[in-house]
């Protein structure tokens, strides 16, 4: 187009010039431009909404590229930079990320099973690799502690658990959740770090009652287990890296709203192409079928 053309080379010849040249007039180019940059205006307008609502729906808990990713699943077409831009210029950019220590302890005496998985990190079929990690929250009443299971293909949480005390029985209850939920899959790889409570007595047993294979971190190798440690890190951050929970039972609901509600359902992972970790589960589920 003619005034575009003049638009994008004003810098380098004179707007007179390039009109006389091209066979336009001058107040046609500038009538142009005016309505052009009216027409961003309002683009951008609509496009701020758009935004300001997969934030609100996030919790403002997207960055960039998954707000870009939902914004395309919400049939809107645009460029990253201005998405961006408008995020930027209008405050609706992601929380910032805290550091956070490490939970477990595995300092002790009792058996560890080799490193089976040895960062074999892209699983394409689920319920092939489990993995699974520990955490603390804060409450005003006092600790409470989570366990995590992970389906590393899908990345959906398929158990949890919370208990006032970290002990064996955190685990073997997400355990038992995950195994209901995904229905008793069978030769699944069972990978956490070192820590006592995975290397106790009775998950030992639970996995072998059914069919499980255990596969553990290499000695203070946290990066073994990337993919479970990473979640932990993301629930802190969007959850509660910037709040306090006055109770126990308020921090319980909480977390369920985010796996259950969030996570699982509504989040969309850039490890399985901005999907949700469900429907990555049930795409996969209809091919087997």
């Amino acid at each position: 187009m003619k005034y575009r053309f003049i638009a994008e080379h004003r810098e380098i010849h004179t707007v007179e010039k390039m009109a006389r040249i091209l066979g336009v007039s001058r107040s046609g180019y500038y009538a142009w431009r005016g309505r052009s940059r009216t027409q961003r205006i309002r683009t951008d307008e609509v496009l701020l909404e758009a935004i300001s609502s997969v934030q609100e729906d996030s919790r403002y808990r997207y960055g960039s590229p998954r707000v870009s990713a939902e914004l395309r699943r919400r049939g809107h077409r645009v460029g990253h930079n201005r998405e961006a831009r408008l995020m930027r210029e209008n405050g609706l950019q992601a929380r910032r990320r805290r550091r956070f220590r490490s939970t477990t302890n595995s300092e002790h005496a009792l058996p560890v099973a080799e490193n089976v998985l040895a960062r074999r990190f892209q699983i394409g079929e689920p319920d092939t690799v489990w993995v699974s990690d520990l955490t603390y929250v804060a409450t005003a009443e006092g600790w409470i502690y989570l366990c995590i299971i992970m389906d590393l293909a899908s990345r959906k949480i398929v158990g949890w658990s919370l208990d006032r005390r970290m002990k064996s029985s955190l685990v073997t209850t997400a355990l038992m959740m995950a195994i209901m939920h995904q229905g008793s899959p069978k030769g699944v790889i069972f990978h956490s770090d070192r820590g006592s409570q995975y290397c106790s007595a009775a998950v030992r047993r639970r996995l072998k009652r059914y069919h499980f294979i255990q596969s553990m971190n290499r000695k203070a190798n946290c990066w073994d287990n990337a993919p479970a440690e990473a979640f932990i890190k993301t629930l802190k951050n969007e959850l509660w890296g910037h709040r306090a929970f006055r109770t126990r039972e308020i921090a319980r609901l909480a977390i369920f709203e985010y796996i259950e509600v969030f996570y699982n359902r509504q989040r969309l992972h850039s490890g399985i192409g901005y999907v949700t970790p469900i429907e990555f589960e049930e795409s996969q589920n209809r091919k087997v079928a």
